[in-house]
């Protein structure tokens, strides 16, 4: 039995958890901060940070009293390295460090996104590859061949806005708070998604990129248009059914632009099997679109339970946990939360606009494992 104690403190959730072998979940305990963040209408890092600052012991004593293990049954540790806030980040791996340090455990550096992806194997063990990713939060949105174990290829990403900051800025917009996703979500219930045709981003090379920011400009068009504008605290001075369908209609725009990349993505590489995760994939309406079209294509859907789509650590040990296999590598406690040149550690994949696709790295554990994919034949 190997358990391997996953941190998890990217942005604005203090996490931890212990998992046994690898796919097993003893413990997953989650400290969330929308309570403090909630009165900005948005996520403020230092107020972020503060706050794992104050919580990270306590979660840490949770996950390990709930497992019923303590420090020295251990035979690993595992936390994120980034991408995230880097006052967050810092907190987490310098906890991490001092644990890997004062108990002689190897600590692995994980990228958050790869956690993301992860999570899918903690419900679905018989999940194989290849398939394909889509990574879809409130600050990243990415779509992802994944062939084998510890290969990555970006088949696009957003240019603009991630879909859950759009669905934040949306909310903002409405006067329905923060979080955004899950109250426009609720209010999207009520409404007409055809109410108003709100734009689905196209681009005219066949990208697989996505793009937001039209979208969320289309709705203060909307907004502008209807005479009214949204109070800056409050309810909104729309009509209850104006916001359930305007609610709706961007709802549906996002969750449209999202199924058509990743179905034209298994389609142009012949794959099987979607994996879907991150905060947005809690989503009910880009579930339900998703298992459709997965269905009407025979195509396998994996989307994990929402508790696991979210930022958790039990996806940050699952991706660790692989550290001891072939493909990965386990970091030195006294360098983790370093890129391999020394510095802190760039993020997730990214592609520049401005010069060809370029192998990308990470995180610290495995070097350039996200790269660009090569155009479909």
């Amino acid at each position: 039995m190997t358990l391997v104690l996953g941190i998890e403190t990217s942005c604005d959730e203090t996490a931890a958890a212990v998992l046994e072998d690898g796919r097993r979940i003893r413990s997953n305990v989650v400290a969330s901060q929308v309570e403090v963040h909630a009165p900005y209408g948005g996520i403020v890092p230092e107020l972020a940070s503060r706050r794992h600052l104050e919580v990270i012991h306590p979660v840490l004593d949770r996950a390990l009293a709930d497992a019923g293990v303590g420090l020295e049954d251990l035979a690993a540790l595992a936390v994120t390295v980034g991408p995230g806030l880097v006052g967050s980040l810092l907190v987490g791996v310098s906890v991490a460090k001092a644990i890997a340090f004062a108990r002689h455990l190897p600590l692995v550096g994980v990228n958050h996104l790869e956690g993301h992806i992860a999570a899918a194997f903690l419900e679905s063990p018989t999940l194989t590859y290849p398939f394909a990713a889509l990574v879809v939060s409130g600050g990243h949105t990415h779509l992802c061949h994944v062939p084998a174990e510890c290969e990555y290829r970006l088949l696009g990403r957003t240019r603009d806005d991630a879909a859950g900051e759009a669905f934040d800025k949306v909310a903002k917009l409405l006067g329905l708070g923060y979080p955004g996703g899950p109250a426009i979500e609720r209010e999207a219930q009520g409404g007409d998604p055809r109410a108003i045709p709100f734009p689905r981003a196209v681009f005219s090379d066949g990208s697989l990129d996505f793009s937001f920011s039209g979208l969320k400009t289309a709705v203060v068009h909307c907004l502008r248009d209807l005479g009214r504008a949204a109070a800056p605290s409050g309810a909104p001075p729309l009509a209850p059914q104006q916001v359930r369908d305007v609610c709706a209609s961007f709802q549906q725009a996002a969750v449209d632009m999202l199924v058509e990349r990743v179905m034209r993505a298994v389609r142009d590489h012949a794959l099987g099997v979607i994996v879907v995760a991150g905060g947005v994939a809690c989503n009910g309406a880009l579930r339900q679109a998703l298992k459709a079209e997965a269905e009407a294509e025979g195509i396998q859907l994996v989307v994990p339970s929402p508790a696991l789509c979210t930022d958790n650590a039990a996806m940050i040990a699952a991706a660790g946990a692989e550290g001891s296999r072939p493909c990965g590598g386990r970091v030195p406690a006294q360098r983790a939360g370093q890129g391999r040149h020394g510095g802190p550690p760039t993020g997730g994949p990214t592609r520049s606009r401005a010069a060809p696709p370029r192998p990308m790295r990470p995180g610290c554990r495995r070097g350039p494992a996200f790269r660009a994919a090569a155009p479909a034949a």
